[in-house]
């Protein structure tokens, strides 16, 4: 096993959107075996848990579910693949209209209208992602406009539903119905009753071939670990596909292997079960 990919939130991090000491050890065992660990997240870079990681070896992540690979310490993109804007910006104009908080992530930064903030306050999730979500985006008053004057381009979007006094989730159904007719993009959602979008035909599966052709290894000695959808492709894609124990359903029955929850250093377990 040359590389090992990890999901961060459900994944690497427990509820709390903290690293275990376990996993950190044991993600230093594997570096220092030689195996390349990265990071895999549907976040864009700048979301990246940088002190935690830093003393571990990891130096590639793979972000924004796929749509860009970034090298750690020099910060570099080495393979970025966006949406069209006219895609984006039709998408966002729709978006503008309903009541959910959505995150366009754009060079490695996410990006938020203002008008975004008051539905914010109805999101329901755990507390670590959303005071993620409230203190690292940058808030705009038009996302479209701002892309237009800089010439910037959408790697992926995420975005929340907030939920009524039922607790039933505002137009999620209506937005997702919409989003799916649109064949531009790749639809998938990353949990707590998120969508999340990238370019069709991006995805972290993708990312994965691509991250293993610049490093130079092979297919069969990949492994990856994940809990979501947005997780699919690379469990599927890697040699050795890992579900969490907190996983959806769907992504154990597609994995190779399940291992404990995120809570009970399943990522480190994993690790040293096919370390040996």
């Amino acid at each position: 096993m040359k590389l090992i990919a990890l999901d961060l939130d459900g994944t690497l991090f427990n509820n709390k959107s903290q690293i275990s000491r376990e996993n950190i050890k044991a993600i230093k065992e594997a570096t220092a075996a030689g195996i390349n660990v990265v990071i895999s997240t549907g976040r864009p870079f700048g979301g990246l848990p940088f002190e935690a990681i830093k003393d571990t070896g990891i130096r590639y992540a793979i972000t924004a579910n796929g749509s860009a690979i970034y090298e750690i310490d020099t910060k570099k993109c080495l393979y970025e693949n966006c949406l069209s804007d006219e895609t984006a910006f039709s998408i966002i104009d729709y978006l503008m209209t309903k009541r959910v908080h959505m995150d366009a992530f754009i060079n490695g930064c996410g990006y938020s209208p203002y008008k975004c903030l008051e539905d914010a306050k109805d999101l329901k999730m755990p507390p670590s992602i959303k005071e993620y979500i409230m203190t690292t985006r940058k808030r705009v008053n038009d996302i479209t406009e701002m892309m237009r004057e800089n010439n910037y381009h959408m790697q992926k979007m995420t975005i929340n539903f907030p939920k009524d006094a039922d607790d039933n989730y505002y137009c999620r159904d209506e937005v997702f119905e919409h989003l799916k007719k649109i064949p531009e993009i790749t639809l998938v959602s990353g949990g707590y009753g998120n969508l999340e979008f990238t370019k069709a035909g991006v995805d972290k599966g993708v990312a994965l071939h691509k991250l293993t052709q610049l490093l130079n290894i092979a297919a069969d000695e990949t492994m990856a670990v994940g809990d979501t959808e947005n997780d699919m492709a690379i469990v599927k894609a890697a040699h050795i596909g890992v579900a969490m124990g907190n996983a959806t359903d769907e992504l154990k029955a597609q994995a190779d292997y399940v291992t404990d929850t995120n809570e009970n250093d399943g990522v480190a377990k994993a690790i040293r079960h096919f370390m040996g």
